[in-house]
């Protein structure tokens, strides 16, 4: 568990594209993309960075699962550095492969994430 507590607004990318939730949101229930998530908390703003997941949101509360998240000071720069250009040279060599797509997508959502933080 990153992150419980009361925040407004939870802006997160599924796969349709960004949405945020504010209070008193109607339900919901969405698959999500690689990409950033970032909840506005009455002490800051935490991001994070998610790989793929689902959101619901129900009674006024948002639930995110999922197998892959960092927190920004989780995140090793490096480590995303060297994955996105492991994953460059392997779409360099067959552009189709989606292994490849998606693990350059998870290395710039944390290089992106651990920059806004």
């Amino acid at each position: 568990m990153f992150f419980s507590g009361e925040c407004s607004p939870v802006v997160t990318r599924t796969v349709e594209g960004d949405v945020a939730f504010l209070d008193n949101h109607a339900p919901f229930i969405g698959a999500l993309d690689i990409g950033q998530t970032q909840l506005w908390a009455n002490d800051g703003v935490v991001s994070l960075a998610i790989n793929g997941g689902f959101v619901e949101v129900s009674g006024n509360s948002v639930t995110i699962l999922s197998d892959g998240a960092l927190a920004v000071e989780d995140i090793n720069v490096e480590e995303a550095q060297s994955d996105l250009q492991a994953a460059e040279q392997a779409l360099n060599a067959d552009a189709d492969d989606n292994q490849a797509a998606n693990a350059k997508k998870w290395a710039e959502t944390r290089i992106q994430v651990s920059s806004a933080g």
